[in-house]
This record gives structure tokens, sequence and C-alpha cells, in this order.
């Protein structure tokens, strides 16, 4: 069985986030547990795993320790695959947060719409302050994405942060997104950085779910509905999104950096 990995939000090898992508053969989905071994396996952020499904494809993604709902840059890296492959450019796919679309263009640029995750402030958690090692200028819950968004000071603070992982794990939201405006002159309009160790990613690299919330959140700063965001990891990677009411359209490139085969035996376990 094929596998590869590929990095995501990125036209340069080992930047962006990588993603597992395992293309299935027709049929039910393998057992849970086994695509949960490949994922921690493969130890990526998220690995995909897709199946032809009719007129969709069935896509789930799997950290190295759970299931989760909504993965962006695996969906990215998913899309490049079937490209890549031939089997298709524009795909609709069945997932657990409903129907993702996406398209690549002729020169490889990768768009995919989703569900727009609009933030509501909320309350800091009492170990927040102590979890960030800064007081943040706002806190904004981002309702089913299941993320804690929260605005910092200044770009060099996005940059600079040293989180208490432990801290962050125990404060029960999917992630921790952390942002700020760019610097000027920089030539995008916010920067962020994204920690979940609460799923086995302590920090995700390039993570396009969270720009779900990050599009609406600076679009409503800025007056704008269409932005370019850095994610400031230390492999980092820039995403385009583009608000268009309650969707936004995430834009990227990517990169297959290895491909190989799972062995019999490792198909069989």
């Amino acid at each position: 069985m094929r596998i590869r990995i590929i990095d995501a939000f990125t036209e340069e090898a080992f930047r962006g986030n990588q993603a597992g992508v395992c293309v299935l053969p027709d049929g039910d989905w393998p057992d849970e547990g086994w695509m949960q071994r490949v994922a921690a396996e493969l130890n990526c952020a998220e690995t995909a795993f897709t199946r032809s499904a009719g007129e969709q494809w069935g896509l789930r993604w799997f950290t190295p320790a759970t299931e989760v709902a909504m993965c962006g840059h695996a969906t990215l890296a998913t899309a490049h695959a079937l490209h890549e492959d031939g089997l298709a450019d524009e795909v609709r796919f069945a997932t657990l947060s409903g129907e993702l679309r996406t398209a690549v263009g002729p020169d490889g640029l990768i768009t995919m719409d989703f569900p727009v995750s609009p933030p509501t402030p909320a309350d800091a958690p009492p170990s927040l302050v102590d979890s960030l090692g800064v007081r943040p200028l706002g806190v904004y819950d981002t309702g089913d994405l299941g993320d804690l968004l929260v605005e910092l000071p200044s770009a060099a603070a996005v940059r600079e942060l040293r989180p208490d992982l432990a801290g962050l794990a125990d404060l029960g939201t999917r992630c921790v997104i952390v942002t700020a405006p760019a610097e000027p002159g920089s030539g995008q309009d916010f920067v962020s950085r994204v920690f979940c160790p609460g799923v086995g990613v302590p920090e995700d690299p390039v993570t396009g779910s969270a720009h779900t919330a990050l599009a609406p959140f600076w679009s409503m700063r800025f007056g704008s509905t269409s932005l370019v965001g850095l994610q400031a990891s230390p492999r980092s990677g820039q995403v385009r999104v583009e608000l268009r009411g309650s969707r936004v359209i995430l834009q990227g490139y990517a990169v297959t950096v290895l491909d190989g085969v799972l062995t019999e035996r490792a198909v069989r376990s």
C-alpha cells in the first residue's frame, strides 16, 4: 500500500507542515486501530487516509495520538497526492466536518473551501497566563473547531513565545492559537503559532484549520476579506485566506518529499 509524506503550505521541501497521505483501495475503511498505528509510526502532525466513495472521496485524519474532526494541511496534502496521481484535480471530500472541496490550479496552487469558525470573546482560563508566560490582549472561543484563540501584543511576542506545553494540554482545548498583526512591510497581514499538546502535537508547524478562525478574526480588524497569514513556527508556512460569508478559502502549495510502500506485514498488522 502506497504512502507518502507531503510538506503542505510550502513550495520548498522540509518547510511547511508534514502530512502522511495514504490513498486506500476501494471498499470499507480499514480498522481504526490500524490507521492510528500508522499515524503513530509516521509521527507527522496528521496522517490522512482517503478512499474513493462514488462522486466524493472519504477523508479521515489522525494525529500520532487520536483521530481529529478537521485538518487543513493534511487535506491540502491529500489534494496534492490525488492530483499527482492523475486521479482528480477537483475533489469533494466527505469528512467529520462535512463536505470540504479542493481544486488544484495549473501552477499547482491548491484552493480549499472550508467552513468558517467565527471566534467569540471568552474568559481566559485561570492558568492561561502562567502557561503562556505573557498576558494576552484578548481570548476567544472558536466554537466547533475546539481551539482557543489568543491575541498577543506583537508579532515579536508570538515568535518568542516559549509556553508551558503541559499547562496548555490541561486547558482541555484541541489547540491554542496565538496571533498578532504582522510586522509592517513583511508581506503578511498577521502571524500565528499553534500548540496542540492535548492531541499529541506540541507545536503544529502550519495549521490550515486554525485559519478558519484567524480569517474572520483579522478580516474584521483590517476590514478586508483577503489576507495573508504566516505561521511563524520553526518550519514556517504561508496561508492565503479569503472570507466568503460562512466559508473561507485557504490557498497554498505542497511538495512530496517521501514516496514509499507499506510492507505486507505492516498492512496486515
